[in-house]
């Protein structure tokens, strides 16, 4: 890979760090350690470049001797660019590995994910980052005013983990003038036993208001779903909720994925960062021109993702709200990804940094289990294994509506709920954008929720 003017762009690292060398166990090695904070995040951020240029491009032993520089400056408990340079600094390793499916399962075999480890680091996420929090009020507060005057409420959550969010639910419709309704759950989630926990509580809770309410439980990936399972009924008003899900649906057995790395001029501007904070360093690239920005939704066209709108669509919900990452982590190149997933996952980091201390367990959990698992798969994955494949909000409008939903401006009162829950976090704001909701971290959009019915074909 070459530079406009020809030459190597992993050269170009050594004209703004001449201490930096391609060679495993160079002699200017210590000097990496003594770098400021803002030169150590700009020459992790060119490192992580060169390895993954090298990487794409399938040059293994140079892709190795960038890593183990890399390796130099990257800890899962230093500052923000340290910590997420660990996590991607061991997911193009891991691709890396992929090439040698041996070693790889060797290496892998005695890995054990449990499911009371899921749940508490989907606590933890929800506890630490108000994100999923003003996803959950807005989404309630649609529902609420959707369902205004319904007896049979019927509401399908496509993942079905949290019981705050239902139990926040169940008890505003007991406070509805006309009473409460007669309400019935479908929670879906790969796990018996997270569902069995949402069954307990939300069955306490009803009874403890004294409201009709039934759960169903469907152990099932969303990928395997049975719609007949569902078990929708006449006379039942539907709310479909998806939180963070859809996207794992966008992969497809026939993706063949180019690996045609980005064009020099994003490394060329990367170079002149000079903010503290990774996501300012990102701020200033946030690689809109690359080509899978387009907005076609056949860009990543995928069979099982059309087949289950299209389910869902005969349901006739009369509201589904979704809430998605607000990223580009579909793109046809690695190289898109990994810059795009550097941005995306930067701010993340910077918004763990801003609340919680470096050395917190809880916050080490999260880094590592969710988002680190998370760039992971967005970076050494390819094909069905590649799960997640967040798009941008103009994507999803737009494959919504080809399948035959109509936008659904979300409420007002949402909105000011969700403003005044995040009065007590600094850096986090809400936008609308065309009746939807866009959460922020500063100025940076991170996640999106869209508010959807069914609408008939004309």
């Amino acid at each position: 890979m070459a530079q406009e003017d020809g030459s190597p762009v992993t050269s170009s690292a050594l004209q703004f760090f001449p201490w930096l060398s391609p060679g495993i166990g160079s002699p200017y090695s210590p000097w990496l350690r003594e770098l400021k904070s803002e030169e150590r995040g700009l020459c992790l951020i060119q490192l992580l470049y060169a390895c993954a240029s090298h990487v794409a491009s399938g040059s293994i032993e140079n892709a190795n001797i960038w890593l183990d520089q890399t390796c130099q400056l990257a800890s899962p408990d230093g500052d923000s660019m340290q910590r997420i340079a660990a996590y991607f600094t061991e997911a193009l390793a891991d691709r890396m590995l992929k090439g040698l499916p041996g070693l790889h399962k060797a290496l892998n075999s005695t890995k054990i994910s449990s499911v009371s480890e899921e749940i508490l680091v989907q606590r933890l996420f929800f506890d630490l980052c108000p994100f999923l929090k003003v996803a959950y009020v807005v989404t309630n507060q649609a529902i609420v005013e959707a369902m205004e005057g319904e007896k049979m409420v019927h509401i399908i959550d496509l993942h079905s983990c949290e019981p705050a969010q239902w139990i926040n639910l169940i008890q505003t419709l007991n406070a509805r003038p006309e009473g409460p309704p007669h309400l019935r759950i479908t929670g879906i989630h790969e796990q018996k036993e997270v569902l069995d926990q949402m069954f307990l509580r939300l069955t306490e809770e009803a009874e403890n208001l004294n409201i009709p309410f039934q759960f169903n439980a469907i152990v099932s990936k969303l990928e395997n779903l049975d719609i007949e399972s569902l078990r929708v009924k006449t006379g039942e008003a539907l709310a479909v909720c998806s939180v963070l899900q859809l996207h794992s649906l966008l992969a497809s057995d026939d993706d063949h994925r180019s690996k045609t790395p980005l064009a020099s001029k994003n490394l060329q501007k990367v170079l002149h960062m000079n903010k503290l904070t990774l996501g300012e360093w990102l701020e200033k690239d946030p690689i809109n021109g690359s080509p899978d920005s387009a907005l076609s939704p056949l860009s990543s066209a995928s069979p099982k993702m059309g087949s289950f709108l299209t389910s869902l669509w005969g349901l006739s919900p009369k509201l589904m709200v979704i809430t998605e990452q607000e990223a580009n982590h579909n793109g046809h190149t690695l190289m898109d990804r990994i810059m795009e997933a550097l941005y995306f996952y930067g701010a993340l980091f910077d918004c763990l940094e801003s609340t919680v201390s470096r050395s917190p367990m809880e916050r080490q959990k999260v880094e590592k289990l969710l988002f680190g698992e998370e760039i992971k798969n967005i970076i050494a994955c390819e094909g069905t294994e590649r799960t997640e494949r967040h798009e941008k909000l103009e994507k999803w409008i737009l494959r919504l509506e080809l399948a035959g939903f109509g936008r659904v401006p979300l409420s007002y009162n949402g909105m000011l709920q969700a403003t005044e829950l995040l009065r007590g976090y600094d850096g986090y704001k809400i936008k609308e954008h065309n009746g939807c909701v866009v959460i922020c971290w500063h100025d940076r959009p991170l996640f999106s929720i869209s508010g959807w019915r069914f609408r008939r074909y004309q």
